[in-house]
């Protein structure tokens, strides 16, 4: 079992930057693909990034340059690092963990209770 809290959160202009968080504590954290994922109003929840259990990093192409996924194994920790927001960007964002490399929401075990991205035009 892996309890996954999100932070960071909040709302920013178009063209601004923010950085959220996921503190995982439980299991082996280290052994987990962790994923950042986000429902806009009125769509179904989509990926957005992921970083593999050692590292490697995949995005949707919809954020892929503007937005950092990165992990610290010390501190339990995975960091969504948001560039360049766009209205569209506008959303739920949930950090969640999986024991194997996911791109859609149905690959992952364990979720956050999210927290929201609102960005202004």
């Amino acid at each position: 079992q892996v309890q996954l809290v999100e932070s960071g959160g909040g709302l920013v202009q178009a063209g601004g930057s923010l950085r959220l968080s996921c503190a995982a504590s439980g299991r082996t954290f280290s052994r987990y693909h962790m994923g950042w994922l986000r429902q806009a109003p009125g769509k179904e929840r989509e990926f957005v990034a992921v970083i593999s259990w050692i590292g490697l990093t995949y995005y949707d192409d919809s954020v892929k340059g503007r937005f950092t996924i990165s992990r610290d194994n010390a501190k339990n920790t995975i960091y969504l690092q948001m560039g360049s927001l766009k209205a569209e960007d506008t959303a739920v964002y949930y950090c969640a963990a999986s024991d194997t490399l996911g791109y859609t929401p149905s690959d992952y075990d364990y979720w956050g209770q999210g927290t929201r991205v609102t960005v202004s035009s």
